[in-house]
C-alpha cells in the first residue's frame, strides 16, 4: 500500500519529522559508499593510512550522513518537491556510532498557488552528540484537491499565507501577558538562520565552533505546471 502524500494544509510550524535511526556505521560500508560514489579518499576506507594521519581509525564521509538527512526529508516528504537542501558538518561519524537524523518545520509560506515549507534538519549520533545539521526547503500542493486541479490542467488553488518562523509562533504560544515571549530553543546559536532545538525539550544544542566544511545541493529548476 502506498504512503500517503503529504499537503501543504496540514502541516503547523513546530511540527516534528518523525526521527530516523539508521543503522551503526561499519567499515563494509564506508567500501560500498566509496565504490557507489566514487570517492576513495583512503582516510574513510583504510585504516593504516588514516592513522599515519593522525586518525584513530577511519571515518564516515560526509556526504554519506548528509544522505542519511536526505532520506528524512524524502521519506517524510512524501509528493513534495525538494527546492533546497543545505548542510553544516559538525562532527566526525566513526565506524560504530549510530547517526539519528531528526527535523522540524521552522516555517511555511505560500502565495500565487506555490506553497513551501521550511525544515531544520540535524543528526545526532548515540551519545546525544551533534553531527551535522542543515535546512531545505519543500514544496508541496496546497491540498489534494490543488492537486487534481493541477494535473487536470486547471488552475491551482490560490491562499495567500504570510511567513510564520519557528521563534515566533512558539513565542505566541508560550508568552505571558505583558511579555516579549519565548524565544526557540536554540536561539542562542549565532547565526539565526540556523536555530534547532535541542536533543529533548529540558536541552537546547550548545552553540558549536564555525564548521570546516558546508554542502548545498543545486536549487532544483521550476516544476512545469
Amino acid at each position: 500500500m502506498p504512503a500517503r502524500k503529504l499537503y501543504f494544509e496540514a502541516i503547523r510550524v513546530g511540527d516534528e519529522l518523525p526521527a530516523l535511526a539508521k543503522a551503526p556505521v561499519d567499515r563494509v560500508q564506508l567500501s560500498r559508499y566509496a565504490g557507489a560514489s566514487g570517492d576513495f579518499n583512503p582516510v574513510h576506507v583504510d585504516e593504516l593510512y588514516a592513522k599515519s594521519v593522525g586518525m584513530p581509525s577511519v571515518y564516515a564521509p560526509g556526504m554519506l550522513v548528509m544522505g542519511m538527512l536526505g532520506q528524512l526529508i524524502s521519506d517524510w516528504a512524501r509528493g513534495g518537491q525538494m527546492r533546497r537542501y543545505n548542510v553544516r558538518f559538525i562532527k566526525m561519524v566513526w565506524p560504530g556510532d549510530t547517526v539519528v537524523c531528526k527535523g522540524r518545520v521552522s516555517d511555511r509560506h505560500g502565495s500565487g498557488g506555490r506553497y513551501f515549507v521550511e525544515i531544520d534538519l540535524w543528526a545526532e549520533n548515540q551519545k546525544g552528540e551533534l553531527v551535522m545539521k542543515g535546512s531545505s526547503q519543500i514544496q508541496l500542493f496546497y491540498s489534494l484537491e490543488d492537486e487534481n486541479r493541477q494535473r487536470s490542467g486547471q488552475s491551482p488553488i490560490m491562499v495567500e499565507v504570510p511567513r510564520e518562523s519557528l521563534s515566533n509562533a512558539s513565542a505566541n504560544a508560550a508568552a505571558p501577558a505583558g511579555t516579549s515571549g519565548v524565544a526557540a530553543p536554540g536561539a542562542e546559536d549565532e547565526d539565526s538562520d540556523e536555530r534547532l532545538p535541542g536533543v529533548s525539550s529540558k536541552k537546547t544544542v550548545p552553540r558549536e565552533k564555525p564548521a570546516a566544511k558546508t554542502a548545498s545541493l543545486p536549487t532544483a529548476k521550476k516544476a512545469k505546471k
